[in-house]
């Protein structure tokens, strides 16, 4: 017995559904070993916030976590005020869909990770009343969808690397209360879109 078209075709749109399925599920499968990798870089977290996250569930409904309804993926890491301390995971790099990343007001220390460049969606990096140190890495201004920075209170020193004035789209810089130089350059002028300095 000859199959027809039509059930052909059905069976091929039957076997890509399958098959994005499975590629939905291990891209959150990466989510999740990436978030497990980061709370595994905290050695502290006095109130329990991240009790919730554990292999057993998804990632979408961990504290902190919200993700894109479309894709599925982590679009929203929120750990904002919950005085966590430790330092970042490189791995972070790897939530190629996010977002939103608001570390702000914990005790994260160390050097700003140069994998978060790989965050190319990326429009708000919160990582204000911390204590990282180092230089304000140049490879910020690589983030070209960045609309929001705020970098403020923490240990940074030196000059705020140009490349930061090529993010066109940059509505907020703050890098108050860091070792700072205060110079602002002229290039400043190129950030059309900001509000907040």
């Amino acid at each position: 017995m000859e199959k027809s078209p039509s059930f052909a075709f059905l069976m091929f749109s039957l076997h890509c559904f399958i098959s994005s399925l499975a590629l939905i599920d291990t891209n959150i499968t990466t989510d999740k070993s990436t978030l497990l990798g980061l709370n595994s870089f905290i050695t502290s977290d006095p109130y329990d916030s991240l009790s919730t996250w554990c292999i057993s569930s998804s990632p979408c409904n961990w504290v902190g976590v919200a993700c894109n309804t479309r894709h599925g993926r982590v679009h929203s890491l929120n750990l904002g005020g919950m005085d966590l301390k430790g330092t970042i995971s490189k791995l972070l790099g790897n939530l190629s869909f996010l977002v939103e990343l608001d570390l702000s007001s914990n005790n994260f220390y160390g050097e700003i990770p140069r994998e978060l460049v790989q965050l190319r969606r990326l429009k708000l990096l919160n990582l204000s009343f911390n204590d990282f140190h180092g230089k304000v890495p140049a490879w910020i201004g690589d983030l070209s969808t960045m609309e929001h920075l705020n970098l403020r209170n923490n240990g940074l020193v030196g000059l705020i690397p140009l490349s930061v004035f090529n993010l066109s789209r940059l509505e907020t810089l703050d890098w108050n209360f860091n070792l700072i130089e205060r110079i602002v350059p002229v290039e400043v002028g190129r950030l059309e879109r900001l509000k907040v300095l």
